[in-house]
Formats: C-alpha cells, structure tokens, sequence
C-alpha cells in the first residue's frame, strides 16, 4: 500500500498490500510544500528521509474502500513494523519511506 500526496488531496492505492509501504512525493512539490501538503491532508510528518505517517489517517483513508479482513492484515502490517522499530513509541504513527513520483 501506498500514499498519493497532492496540495489538493491524499490517496491511498492499493490498500490490500500489506507488504510494501510508501508516501510518493509528486514532481514539482518542493519540500516545504510536501510538508505542508501532509500536515493539510493531516497525513503525517517528515522524520529525515521518512514521513511519519499517522495510523488514523491511513485508516481513515481506507474506510468505505476495503473488504472486512482488512483491519486484520493492518493490524500485521503495524506488528511487524513494530518489530521493525517503524512504529511510534504510542502506535500512532508508522515510518513510510518517500518515492518520487514520475519525474521528481
């Protein structure tokens, strides 16, 4: 699964991978202006080279859009992150690393 950021909106594709986690930064965003895009869309915050992407929000993202095992495979996805040290001290927030979208 993933995050579209955009100054208008946030999306989440493919949110029935568990697998694989990202926020892609569109081409033309600045960094500035992808920080403000996440705290308008209240996605998250940049940690360094990561985005601490906020638990709710990807929730929130998903809701409407997903079959009833998803909260279970979400739920696997933040334990493991958890293991991994990508999860926040209070489970509220999970590290997603930053892609470039086609020509960033």
């Amino acid at each position: 699964m993933y995050l579209e950021i955009s100054r208008a909106d946030a999306r989440l594709a493919e949110p029935e991978v568990f697998t694989a986690f990202h926020v892609v930064r569109p081409a033309g965003l600045t960094p500035d202006e992808f920080t403000e895009a996440l705290a308008a869309h209240g996605i998250g915050e940049p940690d360094g080279d990561d985005v601490l992407v906020r638990v709710a929000a990807v929730r929130a993202l998903a809701a409407g859009r997903v079959g009833p095992d998803w909260e279970d495979g979400f739920a696997g996805m933040l334990a493991y992150a958890g293991r991994k040290g990508w999860l926040s001290a209070d489970g509220s927030a999970v590290r997603a690393h930053v892609e470039g979208s086609a020509g960033s």
